[in-house]
């Protein structure tokens, strides 16, 4: 039974015909940039979501440097929900900020070079 669950695991993985196949062919479109014509400050995230699944480290960052940032954040939001760590809040504050500065400043960036219509 547990050798049927890691083929159905693999199956699913991989890249053939599993989740990353069908989230590359269901990306969302953004509202925001439907109705401007711009880019949102989250515009590309999907996209280094799926590079990232991929093992693609260097495509990630290059779609959306927040990526592996926002993630750690999520992660250790929910490990500190579970265990409570002493200065979890305080961790979690500078995580945020960390993250949320990386999100202005690659904006910042796509504005001044004109990447961003």
């Amino acid at each position: 039974m547990r050798g049927m669950f890691t083929v159905m695991l693999f199956l699913i993985l991989t890249e053939a015909g599993g989740i990353i196949h069908w989230l590359e062919k269901h990306l969302l479109t953004c509202p925001f940039k439907s109705l401007t014509g711009l880019d949102c400050p989250g515009c590309g995230f999907q996209r280094s979501f799926i590079a990232l699944l991929k093992g693609n480290l260097v495509q990630s960052f290059k779609f959306y440097p927040a990526t592996i940032p926002f993630i750690a954040l999520l992660v250790y939001m929910l490990l500190h929900l579970k265990f409570d760590f002493k200065n979890g809040a305080f961790v979690l504050k500078v995580m945020y900020i960390f993250v949320s500065s990386i999100i202005i400043i690659n904006y910042i960036y796509k504005v001044y070079h004109l990447q961003i219509i």
